[in-house]
This record gives C-alpha cells, sequence and structure tokens, in this order.
C-alpha cells in the first residue's frame, strides 16, 4: 500500500522526521510503503499507483501547483486524503479555486496581495505551541477521536479566512474541530470517504511513542481503498 507523502521533505523539519514514525506506529498490521513525492515531481507524475496521499507541513512548497494537482486528484478520485499544517491550507485552497470556482483564490503566506484572502494570518501565530481544542459534535472528526476535548501540537503562522467558512461548509467542505474561541482549527469533506485537514500536526504524538486515532484512521482507510483496487 503505497502513501505518497507530499511535500519538500527537509530532514530538518520536526514534522517531517515524525511523519515516519507516526505512519509505523498506526500501521500495526498493514504493510504500508510511504515514499516521498516532491511537489515539482507532483506536477507531472501518475498518480494512480497511490492508495492514500498525505500533504504534508512546510510550506510554501516548490510548486504549489504541484501540491494543489495532487489534492484534486484525491478529492475528486475518493482516495483517502490527510493534510496537516500546510496541507490543510491547500486542501481549502484547492477546494476554494475548484468547487466554489473562486479562481483568485489565493494564500497570504505565497500571495500577500491577493484579492481573495481564502488562507490567511492566524490572530496569533502558534508556533510550538500546545492548544487545547473541540471536535465538532456529529462530525467523523469526533467519532474518530472519541472525544469532545481534544490537545494538540502546532507549528502553524496561517489559517482559514472566517469570512470564507460559511462558502465552503455550504458546499461540504465543514468545520470540525474548533479553537478556545471557536476559530477553524481542522476541516473535513462530508461527500468523500476519508479527507481531512488538520492545522494541527497530529505526526508529532509520534515523537513521543503515541498513536494518533486520525493517523491510524487513515491508515485504515488505505488499507480500505488498496483492497478495493486489488
Amino acid at each position: 500500500m503505497r502513501i505518497a507523502l507530499v511535500g519538500d521533505y527537509n530532514p530538518d523539519v520536526t514534522a517531517h522526521q515524525a511523519i515516519p514514525k507516526a505512519l509505523a506506529l498506526a500501521a500495526a498490521g498493514f504493510n504500508i510503503e510511504p515514499q516521498w513525492l516532491g511537489t515539482e515531481s507532483a506536477l507531472e507524475i501518475d498518480l494512480e499507483g497511490y492508495a492514500g496521499f498525505w500533504c504534508v507541513p512546510a510550506s510554501p512548497y516548490r510548486s504549489m501547483e504541484g501540491a494543489l494537482r495532487v489534492i484534486r486528484y484525491a478529492r475528486e478520485q475518493q482516495r483517502p486524503y490527510l493534510g496537516t499544517c500546510g496541507g490543510c491550507q491547500h486542501a481549502v485552497l484547492e477546494f476554494a479555486r475548484n468547487v466554489l470556482n473562486l479562481s483568485a483564490a489565493g494564500h497570504k503566506e505565497s500571495d500577500p496581495d491577493t484579492s481573495e484572502p481564502v488562507i490567511t494570518n492566524l490572530v496569533c501565530a502558534l508556533i510550538e505551541a500546545d492548544e487545547m481544542l473541540q471536535t465538532v459534535s456529529g462530525t467523523r472528526l469526533r467519532s474518530i477521536y472519541g472525544t469532545a476535548q481534544i490537545t494538540e501540537t502546532y507549528h502553524c503562522s496561517y489559517g482559514l479566512n472566517p469570512d470564507y467558512i460559511s462558502r465552503l461548509e455550504n458546499s461540504g467542505l465543514r468545520v470540525a474541530v474548533k479553537g478556545p474561541n471557536g476559530e477553524p482549527r481542522a476541516v473535513e469533506l462530508t461527500n468523500h470517504p476519508f479527507f481531512f485537514g488538520t492545522l494541527y500536526q497530529p505526526e508529532r504524538s509520534a515523537l513521543k511513542g503515541e498513536r494518533h486515532p486520525l493517523i491510524a484512521a487513515f491508515v485504515a482507510a488505505v488499507s480500505s481503498q488498496s483492497n478495493a483496487n486489488a
């Protein structure tokens, strides 16, 4: 079961160190093969051979269009998708451009003057910060976590612009985890078998030797996808 880790690998990035460990902890009983896929390579590579996609932190990416191509493929082809930090931000951006038809939808990090700042600066940057969060009742993330309150770790300065949330939710991309003051912290796609984005970095749980429920659910979804394609 090949999983594409979409991003520009840097051994100095904490999340990049943590992700293979997080997958190994989650993969008990599953035979998975994570492979790094650089965003420039993602522009043209055949994506059919991957059973799942994890768009990883450390943006801006070398090729935003490469990352967006993978996200669109996972969304349209119903392949398991997990986006953490930058991977969440770009999942929202792809949805805004290709589902909401906001062709100018932009990310303030890479385009500070964008006329459609779907992804904008957080009111307070969350750099190496922990935050107590609330899973939204009735969402799949609430079911995956099995609890209303969770604590997660960030290295993040950008997030969803609240001005766009109603349009995103009306089209099926709903907020599933909120911050202490109701800020959007994670999203899920309602008409997809497994499509989640988190501004926080659940992979960091592996650095403490902990198996994360969302990553375990991702691996299980990839297994189901792989079996369906067998």
